[in-house]
């Protein structure tokens, strides 16, 4: 594996969501804690993450990258050859110094990511959280091409990401300090309502 050295970027220039940023409304935010979001695969953390960053001016990251920086291989390759066991070792591994940076950024955390109670603590301690909520139904017409995330490369991908939902909505509901549904939203529309939260919140 490679030593830690990820990419961090605070682009949303290429998920239409570029003209949000400077809609001249934006609130600051004090960044105390990092911005993490949490939830389903396919629902939107990264899309949604970049815009947040572009918003605030904070640097941006997408664990599941930052994990293929580190292994040097993709997280499907990784599944293959280790499985997800080991792979959720290395995911708690690179998440833990992501948040451990001084630099305050909006993290998009993996689908699987809350399964680790050691992980889910770590968010708790250093990061303020936001769970996108998405109907499965809806995440799978999203992912009808998708060939990359190894759990969803099965016969039936909606069932699994129902069975996927069923198990983790009820960590992520345990970290969250937010929730924000997404069903029949578009990314921008759902980002401007976690944006809206974090901003009121910090604000209130």
């Amino acid at each position: 594996m490679r030593a830690f050295l990820f990419v961090i970027s605070a682009g949303c220039e290429n998920h239409g969501l570029a003209g949000l940023a400077d809609d001249g409304n934006a609130m600051t935010v004090t960044n105390k804690f990092h911005i993490a979001l949490v939830g389903l695969p396919g629902c939107g953390k990264s899309t949604i993450g970049r815009y947040l960053a572009k918003r605030w001016s904070m640097p941006f990251v997408d664990v599941d990258t930052a994990i293929e920086e580190h292994i040097g291989c993709t997280i499907r390759e990784f599944f293959a050859k280790e499985g997800e066991p080991r792979f959720r070792d290395v995911e708690q591994e690179v998440l833990a110094v992501l948040l451990a940076r001084p630099e305050k950024t909006v993290v998009a955390t993996g689908g699987g990511a809350v399964l680790k109670a050691e992980n889910r603590q770590e968010l708790a301690e250093h990061a303020q959280v936001v769970y996108l909520s998405a109907s499965p139904h809806e995440i799978v017409k999203r992912l009808q091409r998708d060939t990359q995330r190894p759990l969803l490369q099965v016969d039936n991908p909606l069932q699994r990401l129902l069975d996927l939902h069923a198990i983790r909505d009820p960590f992520y509901r345990e970290v969250a300090d937010f929730v924000v549904a997404g069903s029949g939203l578009s990314a921008a529309q759902v980002a401007q309502r976690v944006a809206m939260q974090i901003e009121l919140g910090q604000h209130s």
